[in-house]
């Protein structure tokens, strides 16, 4: 068989770094390019790709050539690249990042797991519990899963030896609606980039596509799919949380009279967990088994991951950045700190606009009096766009409601003003997306505090 040579394109985004990982990892051999790393970004990516011998090249279109057989781009790509200008000219074929996942779909026994929040924790948990059973699954998603980092992976891509393969459907650019997986998942629905109606059609394909279908019960937006489907909930569905006890550093709970404890915090996690027990239910995986394998569930990164303490304060990084997911971040940290320092950096000048009456609702129903929201100014990751909005708009409309929220245009004037302000038994939450030097920032968060004599003792 021969050994096709790929070129990837924006290779330093998550979808796609997963892919040429994926695609090494299958005997295939991969280059790529990236502004981010042009720009000197994404250091750590870099350097795992390079040790898969994915050979790293300027964006300039020097690093296509007619030896490839084929590349590979996402939406985030406009029109006027210079690889794609390359490829062109050459003569090489161009396929969206989402042909390429559909191959890889169509070759396997897929769980394909949809849903405006949640993916890729739940692909995780899918993915540790098929491993647990030494079932040898691969997965291919968004986020890297800790247990493969601490292996030596980047984590969001690994092959295993069986048909099995467990990966994230992303609604975000339509493009879920080509997978015909061998199990659908179906977590939940709310405005992200889309209209709800707009997200509900793309599911509804999706729907239509897969062999079988999980979808969580007892919601309104998803009551059409629950007829032939396994389903799970809280308080309906085949698979349900029993004696829920919410706890500060996880949860406890029983399935059909199965212990769990789930090392995570929040509520959002165990309807997570209830999801991934029921896809692998129809892989013919056991309770028991679920429960032992989520018993030492690691997580994945930026989904509420703990960076370290110092002076008495947690300091969190999470990828929150839709209004679901924000306010599920908040009532997380809630449940371990009596108050939170939520810094939350918008990204993309279009999605601010889309979702801002949204955000702004979401952080006046869940910022207590006491907790107070830190915002720099939107991340721009670069293109053409309309620049007309601020995260200063925000953080002003916040205010005029009663809520304490600062505006930094600079993310730099943070730090001395937020060390400033915390206090011992503070939670400070690093919040958003798409820009990879956040979790470096959390942790620029932890170094100053830890250098940090003393913190205000005052309340």
């Amino acid at each position: 068989m021969k050994k096709e040579k790929v070129h990837f394109i924006g290779v330093a985004g998550s979808g796609m770094s997963a892919l040429a990982q994926f695609h090494v990892m299958g005997g295939g051999w991969a280059t790529g390019s990236d502004r981010t790393f042009d720009q000197g970004g994404a250091e750590k990516l870099r350097e795992k790709l390079e040790k898969l011998d994915i050979k790293i090249f300027p964006q300039d279109g020097s690093g296509v050539s007619r030896d490839h057989d084929y590349g590979v781009l996402s939406t985030a790509i406009e029109q006027e690249n210079p690889d794609l200008d390359r490829a062109k000219e050459l003569g090489v074929q161009i396929k969206h990042r989402s042909e390429q996942l559909e191959e890889h779909v169509l070759n396997h026994r897929t769980i394909a797991v949809a849903g405006t929040s949640g993916k890729s924790t739940v692909v995780a948990m899918i993915f540790e519990i098929l491993q647990a059973a030494r079932l040898s699954p691969s997965v291919i998603t968004g986020a890297g899963l800790l247990s493969l980092e601490k292996k030596g992976y980047w984590g969001n891509a690994f092959r295993g030896k069986s048909d099995l393969l467990v990966i994230e459907a992303d609604e975000s650019d339509g493009t879920l609606t080509q997978y015909r997986p061998w199990l659908g998942v179906l977590l939940n629905i709310s405005k992200d980039h889309k209209e709800v109606q707009e997200i509900k059609e793309l599911f509804r394909a999706f729907h239509r596509n897969a062999r079988s279908f999980v979808v969580q019960a007892g919601t309104s937006d998803l009551k059409e799919f629950e007829k032939g489907s396994v389903t799970f909930g809280f308080s309906s569905g085949k698979i349900q949380a029993e004696n829920l006890e919410l706890l500060p550093d996880r949860s406890r709970f029983s399935i059909s009279k199965i212990p769990f404890s789930l090392p995570l915090p929040g509520k959002h996690n165990v309807e997570n967990l209830l999801a991934a027990v029921a896809a692998c239910s129809m892989a013919g995986v056991d309770l028991a088994p679920c429960a032992k394998a989520l018993a030492s569930y690691q997580g994945v990164a930026r989904r509420f991951q703990k960076i370290g303490t110092a002076q008495g304060v947690d300091v969190v990084d999470d990828y929150a950045h839709n209004p679901a997911k924000l306010e599920a971040a908040l009532a997380t940290a809630q449940l371990k700190a009596k108050r939170v320092h939520a810094i939350f950096q918008l990204h993309g000048y279009a999605p601010s606009r889309f979702l801002k009456e949204d955000i702004v609702r979401a952080f006046s129903s869940f910022l207590r009096p006491q907790d107070v929201l830190w915002m720099p100014e939107i991340y721009y990751a670069g293109g053409t766009v309309t620049k007309n909005i601020s995260a200063r708009d925000f953080a002003e409309a916040l205010k005029a409601g009663g809520r304490q929220a600062h505006f930094f245009a600079q993310r730099s004037q943070l730090i001395p003003a937020l060390i400033q302000t915390v206090q011992p038994g503070d939670l400070i939450l690093v919040m958003g997306a798409r820009d990879p030097s956040l979790s470096d920032f959390a942790q620029e968060i932890l170094s100053t505090l830890k250098k940090t004599s003393r913190v205000s003792q005052s309340s």
